[in-house]
């Protein structure tokens, strides 16, 4: 790979409430970030890249949301690798795309060969390679999302990746997709006793069984199908005792800019769980500065009572 002659950048994760923005060198493509912590009692495990690199005689802008479970530290681990795999990557100028799933395939490979250090957990990925400020590569494993906004339209760019929509591929690796919470059924005990409904009624034990199980059920009415009972996405980073039923190949698209191409954004699904895309874009193409706009994202998030963490990048590419 060329060297990287300049960087500027703004990098982060873990802080509870972040944003900040930036510009490409002529300054005609500004962005600018948002991250806000959910309500989970958890530590914040969203991160984002949002930075332009020089290399030789291309400009490159660099975007990325890495959405974290069980933990930050593959998220944080994804921050510091993804892009720069992808960058060392031999024929990335001749095939970006391929160039791109090859990344992402020896990325995962290294975190599972560390999750004696970097633990159990895993993350979504929604990464974007602006190329002299008019290809767009995008690249998704999981639920993380890409919108543009042409001429005011709302295009989605990636694949939300959810176990109902791969049951197919999950099923065929040995996995289930099941609505109740794998941890959930570990710690219910299922057994008659006086304070459950149906003893001491003349009840049969099986339909005791049902009444208890009906009761226990509506604690978690409206839980999203799950791989294994356990993970809300059918492809991650990390996830070792999962990762025979997952998959971590990403959707690729490109696409040109045009005249017509105003707006790109990423964002973690603690904004697209309460937000559909076209309201994002309308939301973000009345505010110029995109900093304000990706903090605009995040708050009506916020308002909407979204419970997760809520991240956002904003690439204005003109006006």
């Amino acid at each position: 790979m060329p060297p990287v002659l300049s960087v500027r950048q703004l990098v982060g994760g873990a802080s509870s409430c972040s944003s900040g923005k930036g510009r490409s060198q002529e300054g005609m493509i500004k962005y600018g970030f948002s991250l806000v912590k959910g309500k989970a009692n958890h530590p914040m495990e969203d991160y984002h890249v949002a930075k332009f690199v020089q290399i030789e005689e291309h400009e490159l802008g660099l975007f990325a949301i890495y959405d974290g479970h069980l933990g930050d530290r593959v998220p944080l681990y994804l921050q510091k690798h993804l892009f720069s795999n992808i960058l060392k990557e031999e024929e990335f100028w001749v095939d970006p795309g391929g160039s791109i799933s090859k990344a992402y395939e020896k990325t995962d490979q290294a975190i599972l060969a560390n999750s004696s250090n970097l633990g159990r957990g895993g993350s979504t990925a929604v990464t974007a390679i602006l190329i002299n400020g008019r290809r767009l590569w995008i690249a998704n494993v999981g639920d993380s999302r890409a919108v543009l906004s042409k001429g005011g339209q709302a295009i989605q760019m990636t694949t939300d990746h959810e176990p109902n929509t791969e049951r197919g591929s999950i099923e065929n690796r040995g996995g289930f997709v099941s609505n109740m919470p794998a941890t959930f059924l570990k710690n219910v005990e299922i057994k008659p006793s006086p304070n459950k409904i149906g003893v001491g009624k003349g009840l049969p034990v099986d339909q005791e069984l049902m009444q208890h199980l009906m009761s226990v059920v509506t604690f978690i009415s409206g839980d999203v199908p799950r791989v294994n009972g356990q993970l809300a996405v059918s492809r991650a980073f990390g996830d070792k005792s999962l990762k025979s039923h997952l998959r971590s190949d990403p959707d690729i698209q490109d696409t040109t800019l045009d005249s017509n191409s105003e707006i790109l954004i990423l964002a973690s699904d603690g904004l697209w769980k309460v937000m559909n895309n076209q309201e994002a874009v309308d939301i973000v193409r009345r505010i110029k500065d995109p900093e304000k706009a990706a903090k605009q994202l995040t708050a009506e998030a916020l308002r909407r009572d979204s419970k997760d963490d809520i991240s956002c990048v904003v690439v204005r590419f003109r006006g």
